[in-house]
């Protein structure tokens, strides 16, 4: 099949490279307009732009495909088919008519479950010990098409929101290139979502990511997985934004809840049950480091704790 591939930040390539290498032929590139990043803000090419330059395909930016001019390049392709990776825009109905079997969307959660921009982490936070991918067949609803493939895997004890999407991308990869063959083969049709189990996964914003000490460690350890790389899970102390990587489970129960106690090799830190072992620490304007190094750097006082 001729296929017009939409996709943007990192977790997409795994799947254009898998297309590229498929019997399938790769016509041409959807991606995001370059974006304001680093310290300059200077505009950049998405991931996915920049690879779809490096193996010779043509890229196309449209800030919009609701106008018909950005429409035109794309219906000119004549795509059989539009696989889609977290491209992060809507796709009116007028784009959803051009390709014959439609836009294929690899989506990271076992739909219904976990509809919307962010189901990694949100099944990280809920405390979900299984999720999956899923391709199905995009509609004018918010993940709502019918399904034409699935495929589980386990949520591991330590995995964060980065490390399981990692991995779930490159299995996504296999999945979608499979997904297209059966739909070329004519072997492959597409089931209704049910409308049982819906949940909803909006992105999560960086307010969104601040730690209740207050909430048992469970609960902090999956909000900080859950938020790891981004937005990044953060507390304050002494009027500073303080960001925090993974923890560990410990089994002190003297703290109080956000309560500091700094050892030579350790720091804990007391929640709604038993204390956690904090691993990286990111203070205000500094670098990552340890939380043995941050705490001698602070030089905390008795009774300091997280707010």
């Amino acid at each position: 099949m001729r296929l017009v591939f939409a996709g943007t930040p990192d977790v997409a390539l795994p799947s254009l490279e898998a297309l590229t290498a498929s019997r399938h032929e790769v016509v041409g590139v959807l991606t995001r307009p370059p974006a304001a990043a680093g310290r300059g803000r200077a505009p950049r090419p998405s991931a996915v732009h920049v690879r779809a330059d490096q193996l010779g395909l043509p890229v196309f930016t449209p800030s919009s495909l609701r106008d018909p001019d950005a429409l035109a390049p794309l219906a000119d392709l004549a795509p059989d088919c539009c696989p889609v990776v977290a491209y992060g825009a809507l796709l009116p109905p007028a784009a959803l008519a051009i390709p014959v079997h439609g836009w294929i969307n690899l989506h990271f959660s076992l739909l219904p479950r976990w509809r919307g921009a962010a189901p990694v982490q949100h099944a990280i936070r809920a405390g979900d010990t299984e999720t999956g991918s899923t391709t199905f067949r995009i509609d004018e609803g918010l993940d709502t098409g019918p399904i034409l493939l699935q495929e589980p895997t386990s949520i591991g004890d330590r995995e964060t929101s980065g490390d399981l999407l990692e991995r779930m991308a490159r299995s996504g990869a296999t999945l979608l290139v499979a997904t297209l063959d059966a739909l070329e083969d004519g072997a492959l049709g597409a089931q209704p979502q049910t409308t049982d189990g819906v949940t909803l996964a909006p992105r999560i914003e960086v307010e969104d990511a601040r730690i209740d000490w207050h909430q048992p460690a469970a609960h902090v350890d999956r909000l900080v997985r859950a938020s790891t790389p981004a937005p990044g899970a953060w507390t304050m102390l002494m009027d500073a934004r303080v960001r925090l990587g993974p923890v560990e489970f410990s089994d002190a129960t003297d703290l109080a809840p956000g309560e500091i106690r700094a050892g030579k090799r350790d720091v804990l830190v007391g929640t709604g049950s038993t204390a956690v072992r904090l691993g990286e620490v990111i203070a205000q304007g500094k670098r990552a480091m340890s939380a043995a190094d941050w705490a001698r750097g602070v030089r905390l006082g008795p009774g300091e704790a997280f707010a």
